[in-house]
């Protein structure tokens, strides 16, 4: 049984005052995550959760009889995330953070008497985040995965390999491009194929082969970008692989994120065929250079 303000448990206190405050944060994200619903069901599931999270930080606060203020900073961290990433991505962080909610009320049940209907309303809620997560962009990730993937790994060993073999920084640039718009039609005419014959799939061929070279073209750029503004083609070289890093990162974590997959493990996969590939193009544009007299 819960103890009054003045004999609580200090160890229970901050327990409770943590909670109060993880209350009050989500309070404000999921008013910040139903701004950017767009449809009235999901609004108004996200609306209603944000209700009861105000309530639970008012039932805290009357036996806390503390004050406490949202984390500003992670509010506006998730608003940030969501609105870059889609409302999907911003649900799944949350549903995240219900989890630990729940396992944060499991550890108070035995002190604090309305810890269990706390727990079982947490739980509700991660119930319904789940319910939420349909955007369309789900139904394609794996185009835009197909897309990506192989840009990552195509684009990185070639220019590699061309940054040996030629050693100028705007052929590596031009003979990359090329390769990489080449690249991408063809990877879109395969997605668009292949989706044709998928049945009772949910994606339409046109719109997996649109996602598929978008992504593709996208992840052409950002990797070329170097040799276009930077002289010397070995520090381009270490720019690209900086940046091929930086999107697999990003990809990675997203996809994670969405999928509630393991980040470290399917970042270090990703890494290391992307870079593996890069490496064995790299001594093979050295050997075309030298042993076969390529570049000059």
């Amino acid at each position: 049984m819960l103890e009054t303000e003045g004999t609580m448990n200090e160890t229970i206190k901050k327990q409770i005052i943590k909670s109060q405050k993880d209350e009050i944060t989500g309070h404000n994200m999921y008013l910040n995550l139903a701004k950017q619903a767009t449809t009235p069901e999901n609004r108004l599931v996200l609306e209603n959760i944000a209700a009861q999270e105000l309530l639970h930080y008012d039932k805290l606060k009357v036996h806390t009889g503390v004050e406490v203020k949202p984390d500003w900073g992670k509010v506006k961290l998730i608003s940030f995330l969501s609105r870059l990433f889609g409302l999907t991505f911003g649900a799944n962080l949350m549903e995240r953070g219900e989890k630990d909610a729940v396992k944060a009320y499991g550890q108070l049940r035995s002190d604090f008497p309305e810890a269990e209907k706390m727990q079982e309303e947490e739980a509700h809620h991660e119930e319904e985040l789940i319910s939420l997560l349909d955007e369309e962009s789900l139904h394609y990730a794996g185009s835009i995965v197909l897309g990506l993937n192989d840009a990552l790994v195509e684009l990185t060993g070639t220019l590699a390999g061309l940054t040996f073999a030629l050693q100028n920084t705007q052929l590596v640039a031009v003979s990359g491009l090329i390769t990489g718009i080449a690249a991408a039609l063809s990877m879109s005419a395969s997605e668009f194929l292949s989706t044709s014959s998928e049945k009772g799939s949910l994606k339409k061929p046109g719109k997996a082969a649109i996602y598929t070279g978008i992504a593709y073209l996208i992840t052409v750029t950002m990797l070329i970008l170097p040799y276009l503004l930077i002289n010397n083609v070995f520090i381009s070289l270490a720019v690209m692989l900086v940046i091929a890093v930086f999107i697999i990162m990003a990809f990675t974590f997203y996809s994670a994120v969405v999928n509630n997959e393991s980040f470290l493990k399917r970042f270090g996969t990703m890494a290391a065929i992307s870079l593996g590939v890069a490496t064995l193009s790299f001594g093979i544009g050295l050997i075309m250079r030298n042993v076969l007299g390529i570049g000059g």
